[in-house]
């Protein structure tokens, strides 16, 4: 059975795929204008083992975590799919 988890900027990815859970990460952001817009959030998800099947999903504190407890099914019956 797949189980769709939807990521901050729009994709879908089969969260029974996931073989590869990283670091969460914090960084800078500023927009064009170099304003501080707070603190970005970045977390590595592998579907497998080599680097061109990593996805690096990137946001607010709020949406990587929604993301990743979706990943390990914590997370409310609103942010996960099923197909």
């Amino acid at each position: 059975m797949q189980r769709w988890i939807k990521l901050p900027d729009g994709r879908i990815i089969d969260a029974n795929r996931v073989a590869y859970i990283g670091k969460i990460e914090t960084y800078a952001r500023i927009d064009e204008d170099g304003n501080d817009l707070g603190t970005g959030y970045a977390v590595h998800i592998g579907t497998d083992f080599p680097r061109d099947a990593q996805i690096s999903v990137t946001g607010s504190k709020d949406e990587v975590y929604t993301v990743l407890r979706a990943l390990l099914g914590t997370a409310p019956a609103s942010t996960q799919g099923t197909s």
